[in-house]
């Protein structure tokens, strides 16, 4: 049954404008003698993270809509937010350029032009962002292109300088990325925003005050390694503490009332490292007031709305005096994440007093919330703002006639990641054979005379389901081929972005021993819970999608590569029967791994897969490998592209149940293909996904 939407008032609606008219350019601020002992500001700063350029309610991917995301619904919590806290700051913290067929249609498809606003930009302009940092994101396009549509001159050699491109028009502030040859930060490292707010004075009467708000940035370490042919040479990123201590204090110097770090990583609670993708913690021993988190798209703190989801796993197991996933504190420090693609706003209400002539944290008047779309009952809705959607309105309809043109190729079969952590294969098998298929044919035709020592070794591939729940319960890769099952159903653009989501990620290949193969797939095999048999509660078989992206599925032609995986066994002890043409791989066995450039130089912590073991950096997008092995295919089939399972659980028999959360209503998918072991659909969680009952002895 549907549920009627919250509507965003005109009363809100003018509040938003006239609260949102709070810029640099308010009138001159009260000096610091007029302002009596002990009075007070009350303030909220309002994050948006990961936006990855989903503005509308829209799935490009699925050339459908979908009310679970978009900033056009964000800016209704923003409303109501500005209307709550007439003293407000809005921010944002990276991830915003990219994400959607949108995105990849202005950066390579049609790039905007110096002339022209990016879409998300002219959005964030429109809705009065006070100030942004970068996430990683932000690099995948090249420097060229962030230089542009940023307008700022990062002075590195080969990067063209902007001369008045469209732009935000608001600070966007990143503190650790330098310059290579300067060692200066290409953005400005920090921004001070003079605040026209609203205080009470002791007595109770009003007064206007300045409050300068100091923001600062933060972007991972590993964008040399993610998004090394862009970077590699033109610049360097520094530890995320060693920056802020060089900056933060420079700030107070220069009359930050208030610092927040605008931090594009997730929190990682163990020793510090300069080189930490997370290393968001640690940034509270360098004397900021406030903390706004990205890049794990997770919700932090804990959900308040009424039958919220809960806290993710990954959270929820970090200590518990380091990081209050309740009250939103870390290490004593308000943070919050907003989750991703606008679903959620960050908002952290703070009380500021002024004494001894300076204004003064409360840190006990401190109040931490990831709002939702269903904040006000856990049920409904809040509609898009309408003033939205015809800002971009040109830039949309170009980019679903991008996603719809045809590549001349169909399939006979549905290709989804619904239940590929239950073994469905039909959105994997095909990306593993398009890149098994490029690297065997530059190993077949190249002149390098190293790489033409390799081609006797046996060539795998492996890939990862990208879209299999992370964002949500609408999540999933499904290219359907139509209502009309027995009619071939013929692919799109949008197909190959929806089988490989990262149009950034450049095609690799390893050289690896069978005792790395065999590390690689424990590592994979860390998404799943260690099941108990005996326990008659509900087991959760993936508690946690938030690094799914880091789960592997190997694959070698013909099925020749088989493997099982005992979710029984603790981590780093679940790989058995592990073949090769049905012989046992030894640790001694050569093997070439065609991957991506992300896993190949790194990411997500493989043992001994650090970029040592490269021997192919192809110019190539896996992405585009599978669009052009797609067109040449002709027609796909379930039996030559999309039945190849390589694993398997080792059977066992529980005594309770042990679910899989998926999208509601798919259990015939997974009987149209056979997969007994999904046994049953039942309740719907508070996140929205179904919770599927899974037989781990079938």
């Amino acid at each position: 049954m549907m549920k009627a939407p919250f509507r965003l008032t005109p009363v809100l609606a003018l509040l938003l404008s006239a609260c949102a008219n709070n810029s640099s350019d308010s009138p001159a601020p009260s000096t610091a003698n007029s302002i009596p002992e002990g009075t007070i500001v009350k303030l909220a700063l309002l994050e948006t993270t990961d936006l990855h350029q989903n503005i509308l309610s829209y799935d490009y991917y699925g050339l459908k809509a979908d009310t679970s995301l978009g900033l056009e619904r964000t800016a209704a919590l923003i409303a109501s937010a500005r209307a709550e806290n007439p003293n407000n700051v809005l921010l944002d913290d990276g991830d915003t350029i990219q994400g959607t067929l949108l995105g990849d249609f202005q950066a390579v498809a049609s790039p905007v032009t110096c002339g022209n606003t990016l879409a998300i930009h002219k959005v964030m302009n429109a809705l009065r962002y006070d100030g942004a940092g970068v996430g990683n994101h932000e690099f995948n396009y090249g420097l060229n292109f962030l230089s542009q549509i940023t307008n700022t001159d990062f002075s590195v050699t080969g990067i063209a300088a902007p001369t008045n491109c469209g732009a935000p028009k608001f600070p966007v502030v990143l503190a650790n990325v330098v310059n290579a040859s300067s060692k200066k930060p290409i953005f400005s490292p920090y921004s001070i925003l003079p605040k026209r707010f609203t205080a009470t004075r002791p007595d109770g009467t009003s007064m206007d005050v300045n409050v300068n708000v100091g923001i600062i940035g933060f972007a991972p370490p590993q964008i040399m390694e993610w998004d090394q042919k862009h970077l590699d040479g033109k610049v360097m990123v520094n530890g995320l503490v060693e920056s802020a201590n060089q900056y933060v204090p420079e700030m107070r110097t220069k009359g930050a009332d208030l610092v927040v770090a605008l931090s594009h990583g997730g929190l990682d609670t163990s020793a510090y490292s300069p080189k930490m993708e997370n290393g968001s913690y640690h940034l509270t021993t360098t004397g900021i007031d406030a903390l706004m988190l990205g890049h794990s798209h997770l919700i932090f703190p804990q959900a308040k709305e009424a039958g919220g989801p809960k806290i993710d796993s990954s959270l929820a197991a970090l200590p518990a005096d380091k990081v209050d996933v309740v009250k939103g504190l870390v290490n004593g420090v308000p943070a919050v994440m907003a989750q991703s693609w606008g679903r959620r706003l960050g908002i952290i209400q703070m009380t500021l007093k002024y004494q001894g002539g300076k204004w003064v944290v409360q840190k006990d008047q401190t109040n931490v919330e990831a709002r939702g779309f269903k904040y006000k009952d856990g049920t409904t809705i809040v509609d898009a703002d309408a003033s939205v959607a015809p800002l971009v309105d040109t830039e949309h309809k170009a980019a679903v006639a991008y996603a719809s043109q045809p590549i001349g190729t169909t399939t006979d079969f549905e290709m989804s990641a619904y239940f590929a952590l239950a073994g469905d294969v039909t959105a994997i098998q095909i990306v593993n054979q398009a890149q098994i298929d490029y690297v065997k044919n530059l190993l077949l035709t190249t002149t390098d005379p190293v790489l033409s020592t390799y081609k006797s070794i046996p060539v795998i591939s492996c890939s990862a389901p990208f879209k299999a729940g992370r964002n949500g319960p609408t999540d999933f890769t499904d290219v359907a081929p139509g209502a009309n099952a027995a009619a071939p159903f013929a692919l799109q653009v949008r197909n190959p972005g929806d089988l490989y989501l990262y149009g950034n990620n450049n095609l690799q290949a390893v050289k690896i021993k069978g005792s790395d193969l065999k590390a690689w797939l424990e590592t994979a095999a860390k998404q799943f819970a260690q099941i108990n048999p005996a326990l008659t509660t509900e087991q959760d078989l993936v508690p946690s999608y938030g690094t799914i992206y880091n789960y592997d599925v190997f694959y070698a032609d013909n099925n020749a590569l088989q493997y099982q995986i005992d979710v029984t066994k603790p981590a780093g002890s679940r790989i058995v029967n592990l073949s090769y043409q049905g012989k046992a791989i030894a640790d001694t066995d050569d093997f070439i791994v065609a991957t991506n450039d992300y896993r190949a130089g790194g990411g997500g912590s493989v043992p001994g897969i650090d970029g040592s073991k490269t021997i192919i950096k192809s110019p190539d997008a896996n992405q585009a490998v599978v669009a052009t092995y797609l067109k040449k295919a002709g027609k796909l089939t379930l039996a030559n592209n999309g039945s190849g399972q390589s694993w398997s659980f080792v059977k066992v028999a529980t005594q309770g149940p042990v679910i899989l959360r998926s999208t509601p209503g798919k259990l015939a998918v997974a009987q149209a293909l056979g997969l007994a072991r999904v046994r049953a659909e039942g309740s719907v969680d508070a996140s929205g996904y179904a919770k599927y009952q899974i037989d781990l002895s079938k």
